[in-house]
């Protein structure tokens, strides 16, 4: 637990700092976290980033969480970004012929899956921080804190009834709602003392919502090591796994926070 903590003091001495710039500093950070998640699920799958469907997986990756204001140099080319996305896709499966089916449809259908998972998580994150403001930023990053935190603190102490033990054999469903409510409560504070653009009942709707929605993606990361038999997706990161053991809710939640902002 020390060496949890320590970390993540750490961590966020070093992140909080860069969104609260924001700017081409975030948009850094967005492929630096990014390059590294799909590094480690490609890792999970044995397949290296340095090779050709690594290198075309990446670049697509960087090409598709490419922020609008940085898109001028594709105007020449005529192509948007999914026509080249789809572009990657041919190019993997010609690979599977290339290699004689070394590398398989299921390899190409993962690191499909697997860059748009990562990518499209960081550049909600980027668009967030730009579109939203700073403050729905910060409020994504402390409801899912408060979730993570709530759903541990209170599962150790009240539960008793395994949530989905078949994924997760340590997780219950009296944390899960724990985390719900902790969510609840740090949303409260936001109304309380933010100018956060959203009224009472909205806010602890879409709170409710995403504290779901974000432990789903702490259950898809668990399932993904799972199957492919690790305990962490990297080790980038002392006492709590790798990049993906970080952000896997946040994955989930940038993307549904950039919609809610819309509706």
């Amino acid at each position: 637990m020390k060496q949890r903590i320590i970390t993540a003091v750490i961590a966020a001495a070093l992140f909080l700092p860069i969104v609260i710039v924001g700017g081409l500093p975030i948009v850094l950070l967005a492929y630096l976290l990014a390059s590294v998640g799909l590094y480690e699920l490609a890792k999970m799958k044995n397949i290296k980033l340095v090779s050709f469907p690594g290198i075309v997986s990446l670049l697509t990756m960087w090409l598709l969480i490419l922020p609008k204001d940085y898109m001028g140099f594709l105007s020449g080319t005529g192509m948007e970004k999914h026509e080249i996305a789809i572009l990657a896709v041919l190019l993997l499966l010609s690979y599977t012929v290339a290699t004689k089916n070394r590398f398989t449809f299921d390899d190409s259908s993962f690191m499909v899956m697997a860059v748009v998972y990562v990518g499209a998580g960081f550049y909600f994150f980027m668009e967030t921080r730009e579109a939203g403001g700073l403050i729905w930023l910060f409020y994504s990053l402390f409801i899912m804190w408060a979730t993570d935190s709530g759903a541990y603190f209170i599962g150790r102490a009240f539960g008793k009834r395994k949530l989905w033990p078949e994924i997760s054999p340590n997780k219950t469903v009296e944390g899960a709602i724990g985390g719900v409510v902790c969510a609840l409560l740090v949303a409260l504070a936001f109304l309380l003392f933010s100018d956060i653009d959203a009224s009472p009942l909205k806010l602890l709707v879409i709170t409710a919502l995403l504290s779901v929605f974000g432990q789903l993606g702490d259950l898809a990361e668990s399932a993904f090591k799972r199957k492919y038999n690790v305990k962490d997706s990297g080790k980038i990161l002392p006492g709590h796994g790798g990049i993906l053991d970080r952000f896997d809710s946040l994955l989930f939640v940038w993307p549904l926070i950039h919609l809610f902002q819309l509706i």
